[in-house]
């Protein structure tokens, strides 16, 4: 199935950026965010169905500041819950047969599990961010049965402020760093979540599906991992020490999930092809990172 025309909505996120430099050739883009569109009111998002007549919404907008949220849930709910469901409500008051992707969290889960999360897992948010994500499923899936929801984690790119951005500024500043041990997941490079994306639209998929990079990481793992690729690729001058320590030693306002892993088979059936292990995925995106065009 092809779209012809497609609303992008949190297009200056790490998201939406990967989605604009990988979507298929012939489709026209129509990158929106806050600026030009704000999904937390129904009316400018009808409006905007009514005007771009878009085959297919993208809706990558999301209230991210996991500890922040601890303290704003009303915003975070306005946009992780609320603008979701709105979304919803609009395409099928302007017209049902617009295809709905809409992007959710690993931290819906509670992290007690041992073996990585199925799409059909129970949920348990541990704090305000899981708890507003969840609801904006929920509130798609209510309205818009056909939708696709796909769950990601850990996400970075060469744009934005991410993890592994960083890990690169601390690790020229500072002597050494403390990196918790003890929450464990897999990083998401931005363009895999994207490439998924495209390809699961081009089949139309619905339902809830799972994407991260393939393979299993700590925080530590993963730092560790992004001082060895960037001092082998020059964006770093040095190694320093990296101690993990526990997340007790490192309190945040929000909870974190311990484990966080998910389970991506289904996914994979669907795009048939299997994920890339998320190292190979740090290593282009840090390769990338350090061209000298890219001033992201």
């Amino acid at each position: 199935m092809s779209f012809k025309r497609v609303l992008i909505t949190g297009a200056n996120g790490q998201l939406g950026y990967e989605l604009q430099r990988s979507y298929p050739l012939g489709t026209e883009l129509i990158a929106t965010d806050h600026d030009n569109l704000d999904i937390t009111d129904p009316a400018q998002i009808k409006t905007a169905l009514a005007y771009y007549q878009p085959d297919l919404v993208i809706n990558a907008a999301a209230y991210t500041a996991v500890d922040k949220a601890e303290n704003d849930q009303a915003n975070a709910q306005r946009l992780n819950g609320n603008a979701a469901g709105f979304l919803a409500q609009s395409i099928v008051a302007c017209n049902p047969a617009i295809k709905l992707i809409h992007i959710s969290t690993d931290f819906v889960f509670d992290g007690r599990q041992s073996l990585p999360y199925t799409p059909d897992a129970a949920t348990a948010p541990l704090g305000v961010y899981g708890a507003t994500k969840l609801s904006g499923e929920q509130q798609v899936q209510q309205h818009l049965p056909k939708a696709l929801i796909i769950r990601t984690s850990w996400l970075y790119s060469t744009h934005g402020h991410n993890f592994v951005k960083s890990m690169l500024r601390f690790m020229q500043e500072r002597e050494q760093l403390g990196v918790v041990y003890d929450q464990v997941g897999t990083p998401t490079w931005g363009r895999t979540l994207a490439q998924t994306i495209w390809t699961l639209a081009a089949k139309d998929v619905s339902g809830l599906l799972h994407c991260s990079d393939n393979g299993v990481a700590s925080w530590y793992d993963f730092a560790r991992a992004i001082q060895e690729e960037g001092y082998r690729l020059g964006l770093l001058t040095r190694r320093i020490p990296i101690h993990p320590i526990r997340s007790s030693a490192y309190p945040t306002p929000a909870q974190r999930p311990a484990f966080s892993v998910m389970d991506k088979s289904l996914t994979e059936d669907y795009l048939g092809y299997r994920l890339p292990y998320w190292r190979d995925s740090l290593q282009t995106m840090l390769a990338e990172l350090n061209q000298p065009t890219n001033n992201s």
